[in-house]
Formats: C-alpha cells, structure tokens, sequence
C-alpha cells in the first residue's frame, strides 16, 4: 500500500511539471532583406530573397502575404509583423510591411548548463 502512494505521488509530482514550448511560425524577415526589394524584380528574385510566402490567394494570385509571430511558451504572442507584396504583370509593383520587424534574425535564447 505503501508503494501505491509514493507511486502515486510521484505521478502527481511529475505531472505538475509540465513544459510549454515556444511557438515560431512563418517567415523570418529581417530590414535588410526589405531594403533589398526593389520594383520591377520578377516573383522569381522576391521567391530567392523573401522565400516562400506563408499565404498565397488563389483569387489574388498578384499578392504574397508573409506573417512571422512568436509567443514563448504559455505566455501571450510577443513579437509579430506581417509583409505582403503585390504584383502587376509578374512584376513587383510595391509592398507594405506592419509591425516591428527586425534589424537581423533572432537566435534562439541559448540555455545555460547547471
């Protein structure tokens, strides 16, 4: 009987130990990259520099939507920003770019060893 409790106390110990991970989704962009845009370049060149877009329409096949957000585990989103391209005649015509996007790609916090 003794076992069963210890048993069942290091269940409940361990289950109270829960771990939640930090969620990246979407494209890392940094101003640089932005800078680097120009109108006129083909979606070919916008494909090399930017990679794939996070959303295409198939309606508006002319803009490319890249979103980037990033919330540390269980807690509330931090970071966010959004660029979307638009296209006239397969050529990049302008793009607009909300939120704070970085001057270079965040690294990952490193961990320390104890």
């Amino acid at each position: 009987m003794q076992k069963i409790i210890i048993y069942f106390a290091l269940a409940l110990t361990l289950a109270g130990c829960a771990h939640k991970l930090d969620i990246q989704q979407g494209n890392i962009l940094t101003q640089a990259e932005l800078a680097k845009l120009e109108t006129g370049m083909t979606k070919r060149q916008v494909l090399f520099l930017l990679g794939s877009p996070l959303l295409t329409d198939p309606f508006h096949q002319q803009r490319w939507d890249y979103y980037y957000s990033y919330q540390p585990g269980g807690e509330a989103v931090t970071s966010h920003y959004q660029v979307t391209v638009w296209f006239e005649d397969d050529r990049l015509a302008r793009y607009s770019a909300k939120g704070d996007i970085p001057e270079e790609v965040p690294l990952a916090p490193r961990l320390e060893r104890r």
